[in-house]
């Protein structure tokens, strides 16, 4: 383990969030709002500590893929604790658990949250809610290769280590060229919404950090009702673009390039509008008479749809209380999540159509025994070590999430409660049923259960193995 490596790269993390948060230190001076102090504290305490730890360069830049999961592990941990400490300082969430669960309730683009209300927080504290949506939406891992010169051709264990799906590749050759187009290509979109949200009637204010959140496909609000107080203009705005996100991002780049045919090439894409399709449709038909119309319905279903298969979160109505064939489809969906390669969480529609082949090749086998067939995806056949690696994941995901419910059942909750809790929080969703429905919040959780779901909201947001890896004993060992 290149344990020099490891502390240089956090160093530049840490002066990376110092300044992210003089966003909210600027936000603190228009709205002369006094809780901004607290974030310039913490912004100073960042770039000291983060100066004293890049400061010195190791001469072996060598690392490996374990040293790359370490780095991003610990990354988002570092981050989340620091991004906590000015919602404690500030007094806007006067609990330790509770700030802490915000933060990295934020990086992990969960958008689960612990406050009653959040209309009474300091207009620097919403800001820096939504912004830790967006930092966490690409990652700011990607960030750092796309603005600084890494050494080697090591930075490709950082991209995958970080980057969600089954597996990572390069759009061009260089990864910090790969890294400046998806960052080129998720500022571009996230000005766009903001632009059109504002032109659609919303409060610049409103239209920043709902930008930010749909972006980073986070679904942390600034209104207690989320979004159902908006326009149904601005509803439906903001049910395309959070589809629009929870697309791979190589979607868009073949599609502005010269490679406009292998856009629509992409397996992964079609299933993803497909399923979005069909869910809306049948759910609309189950709330039909729970609407003026079934435009009304129609419209509804899909924002909601929209919302969770991409692990946006956010909400226009309470889903809680829609028949039980909707409320399934709405869980299967939070297991289901967006595109890899998109800012989405859950397990990724490509680990499904994967899953889904690998079983078709099993039957064929029981068939014929002697013939030999390729899961293919894209027309293009898949690697034994991808096809296992997704075995390994789907196995892994279900013995977290069975620990996780067993461990916050003690909590004395009802098991539906407890149930979607750890898969919106795993799957990085935010909402779930019962008491964490859109109506509720993760309040009701012991400061342990707390701890044990920003455990699953780091290891759905990091894809299970880089933060596992951080307990394992032989990957602290030096090289």
């Amino acid at each position: 383990m290149n344990h020099a490596v490891i502390r240089h790269i956090i160093g530049l993390i840490l002066l990376f969030e110092s300044a992210f948060l003089l966003l909210p230190c600027m936000v603190a001076v228009i709205y002369r709002e006094k809780q901004g102090l607290s974030y310039l504290a913490v912004a100073f305490v960042c770039l000291v500590i983060g100066f004293l730890l890049a400061r010195k360069k190791t001469a072996n830049q060598m690392f490996y893929a374990k040293e790359g999961f370490v780095i991003v592990a610990l990354s988002w941990i570092v981050m989340s604790f620091f991004g906590a400490m000015p919602y404690y300082l500030s007094g806007d969430i006067p609990d330790v658990s509770q700030a802490l669960f915000e933060a990295v309730s934020g990086f992990t683009t969960t958008g689960a949250s612990t406050l009653s209300s959040v209309e009474v927080l300091s207009h620097c504290t919403l800001v820096w809610r939504a912004f830790t949506i967006w930092i966490g939406g690409m990652g700011v891992i990607v960030f750092l290769l796309a603005v600084l010169p890494l050494t080697g051709g090591y930075n490709m264990h950082l991209m995958r280590a970080e980057s969600p799906g089954p597996s990572v590749g390069k759009l061009v050759p260089k990864v910090r060229e790969t890294a400046k187009i998806l960052y080129l290509i998720y500022i571009s979109l996230t000005v766009i919404e903001i632009v059109l949200y504002i032109l659609a009637g919303m409060p610049v204010f409103d239209a920043v950090t709902t930008g930010f959140s749909t972006a980073g496909t986070g679904g942390f609000g600034i209104r207690n009702d989320s979004m159902g107080s908006y326009s149904t203009v601005l509803q439906i705005l903001i049910t395309v673009f959070m589809i629009l996100f929870g697309v791979n991002f190589n979607f868009y780049y073949y599609l502005l390039g010269k490679e406009k045919k292998e856009a629509f090439k992409m397996e992964e894409v079609r299933w993803y509008f497909t399923i979005i399709v069909v869910a809306a449709l049948i759910i609309t038909f189950d709330i039909r008479g729970m609407f003026d119309s079934v435009g009304t319905a129609l419209q509804q279903a899909f924002f909601q749809v929209g919302s969770i298969i991409t692990t946006t979160g956010f909400s226009t109505t309470d889903f809680n209380m829609w028949p039980q064939i909707s409320r399934t489809i709405i869980v299967l969906l939070t297991f289901l999540g967006a595109c890899a390669g998109s800012t989405g969480g859950g397990m990724k529609v490509s680990r499904l159509m994967i899953l889904v082949k690998s079983i078709r090749q099993e039957i064929a086998y029981f068939i014929h025994p002697r013939s030999v067939k390729v899961i293919k995806m894209d027309q293009k056949a898949i690697d034994k070590s991808t096809v296992r690696g997704v075995h390994a994941f789907f196995a892994t995901y279900v013995m977290i999430i069975v620990v996780s419910v067993f461990l916050i059942s003690f909590n004395g909750l009802d098991l539906v409660t407890n149930f979607t809790a750890v898969v919106t929080a795993f799957n990085n969703v935010g909402p779930g049923l019962e008491l964490v429905g859109p109506a509720g919040n993760f309040g009701c959780f012991s400061d342990f259960s707390q701890y044990v779901l920003m455990f699953d909201m780091l290891a759905g947001r990091l894809e299970l193995f880089p933060i596992l890896l951080l307990f394992t004993p032989a990957v602290w060992k030096k090289n």
